[in-house]
């Protein structure tokens, strides 16, 4: 092959992967947009004030409530739940997996928890409603365990796979002489990994954190089925909540179209969308401010 239709080979690939990297932000503008029109539409019979800040969510009864605000604290409360539980497992496990573990042992433990990604939600959920639910009653000495402690404890099980494989990845890519310099001065393993490999690995880690709070928002079929589906004011981790994919999912099937009802949940799904966005630019922040730290 000649140096001409090398650089024509070249030529064609950068403008393939050009066109698919337009595609995408294309695509993902047009749903933006799509959810944009259609909350427009929304807030053109309810105020955005009402909307937000509204402490009641009933868009079927007489005299219509569209308050989000309970919705948008049982998301937050049922995140941050699951993230109190996966992060120090997660981290914990990819640490174990990058610096203690076996090659043998590590061909296990990998393949293992990334087939627990595999497993579908609505499982997960079932198992929350015969196993965990139960448990959680008994213990609390609840009437059900459908509540938020529930659909944490599920979402954490779902979003350690997302956790464990990011966050050793980013472990396994310290550089050695890291590692080696630190051994040299005297420091044995568990030192080497808390002073010199995680804060190396921080960025990276930062980053699983991210994937796994975003995936735990998004989740919709578990939370449905485990944290009992309560349009309330959460007080507390037993509490039965209604998240903002919970209420989309069981809400779009049934609402008329093009009711206030019907725009009302496009709007919710903006908020989601918002709120993601915030999490991952978060994220992107302090994984900047972490890179910058070290090239210092």
């Amino acid at each position: 092959m000649n140096s001409k239709s090398r650089r024509c080979i070249d030529l064609l690939f950068n403008y393939i992967f050009k066109v698919t990297g337009l595609l995408v932000l294309l695509l993902l503008g047009a749903i933006l947009a799509m959810l944009v029109y259609n909350s427009v539409a929304f807030f053109l019979d309810v105020r955005p004030a009402d909307f937000i800040t509204g402490l009641t969510w009933n868009p079927t009864g007489s005299d219509p409530k569209y308050g989000i605000l309970p919705l948008v604290l049982s998301t937050t409360l049922v995140t941050l739940g699951a993230m109190v539980i996966a992060i120090p497992l997660g981290i914990g496990t990819a640490a174990f997996i990058a610096e203690y573990a076996g090659r043998r042992l590590k061909n296990i433990l990998k393949p293992t928890i990334e087939m627990l990604a595999a497993i579908p939600s609505v499982v997960i959920g079932f198992l929350g409603i015969v196993v965990v639910g139960p448990g959680i009653a008994h213990i609390a000495d609840l009437a059900n365990g459908l509540n938020a402690l529930n659909g944490a404890m599920l979402l954490a099980v779902m979003a350690l796979p997302t956790i464990i494989t990011v966050a050793e990845d980013a472990m396994h890519a310290v550089p050695k002489t890291y590692k080696e310099a630190s051994y040299g001065v005297g420091a044995n393993k568990w030192q080497t990994l808390r002073k010199i490999t995680i804060p190396a690995a921080a960025p990276g880690i930062i980053a699983a954190v991210m994937l796994g709070v975003g995936r735990a928002i998004g989740e919709t079929m578990t939370v449905l089925m485990a944290t009992g589906n309560a349009a309330l004011l959460p007080n507390s981790m037993f509490a039965s909540v209604k998240t903002m994919t919970a209420t989309i999912a069981i809400e779009m099937g049934e609402v008329p179209y093009q009711t206030t009802h019907y725009y009302a949940l496009y709007a919710i799904a903006t908020a989601l969308f918002i709120m993601t966005l915030a999490a991952n630019m978060l994220g992107e922040y302090f994984i900047n401010r972490f890179r910058k730290y070290h090239a210092a």
